[in-house]
């Protein structure tokens, strides 16, 4: 049997929970038909609060802005998106995702991780940073400490930080999806043709790889 490849432009952002899940899944469908499908993942950027200032907000109070969401409601979405995630055995960290931030300077990290080759692990650092761990993916320390972690140069990594490198190319990159009527995430892009969106379960996922791979 002949293994095909398929791309997969994954678009994301790395404060986006059903972001993770999505990838989870994807990957444990793509996990179940090894040997008849292989992906080849790009990771492309989408900021769910572009407009995010430095200190952030608490995320109560913005998603409370954003949806009209009551306090009950956030909670029990909270626990649907904890239980989803240790399915899929990711661990949102109780009590630790305080705080939405900006996310442009990791997009940035990771359109340059791709160069590198280190694109897929440094995207699964910075959600277990963020989702796990509480950090802040806005903060450089972090970004620069997360990429050291998955092998990327600490130095070129800050270096890069401190400049405006990549900035257009991810800007760029962010309205290409926007006008291609792309406005919320996860957004997977099977070979530049097929669409499937949110955090489905992995069946959902591997029905759709095997017949796009059957196609192909």
């Amino acid at each position: 049997m002949t293994t095909k490849t398929l791309k997969i432009d994954f678009v994301s952002d790395v404060s986006c929970p059903w972001c993770i899940i999505g990838l989870k899944a994807l990957e444990q469908a793509a996990d179940r038909l090894k040997g008849e499908v292989a992906l080849d993942m790009h990771f492309q950027p989408f900021e769910l609060n572009p407009q995010m200032g430095p200190e952030g907000q608490d995320i109560n109070e913005h998603l409370q802005e954003k949806y009209g969401s009551t306090p009950e409601q956030l909670e029990r979405n909270r626990e649907a998106i904890a239980a989803r995630g240790a399915d899929l055995g990711f661990t949102f960290g109780k009590g630790k995702r305080s705080r939405v931030y900006n996310t442009f300077d990791a997009h940035r990290l990771l359109h340059w991780a791709e160069e590198k080759g280190l694109q897929p692990p440094l995207k699964h650092a910075l959600f277990k940073a963020y989702f796990t761990d509480g950090q802040d993916p806005s903060n450089h320390e972090v970004l620069v400490r997360v990429a050291g972690e998955v092998g990327l140069n600490v130095d070129e990594a800050r270096e890069l930080l401190a400049s405006d490198r990549f900035a257009e190319e991810v800007r760029e990159r962010e309205q290409l999806y926007l006008q291609n009527g792309i406005h919320s995430v996860p957004a997977i892009i099977i070979n530049e043709r097929h669409l499937i969106q949110g955090g489905q379960p992995v069946e959902v996922f591997e029905q759709a790889l095997r017949q796009i791979a059957s196609q192909a």
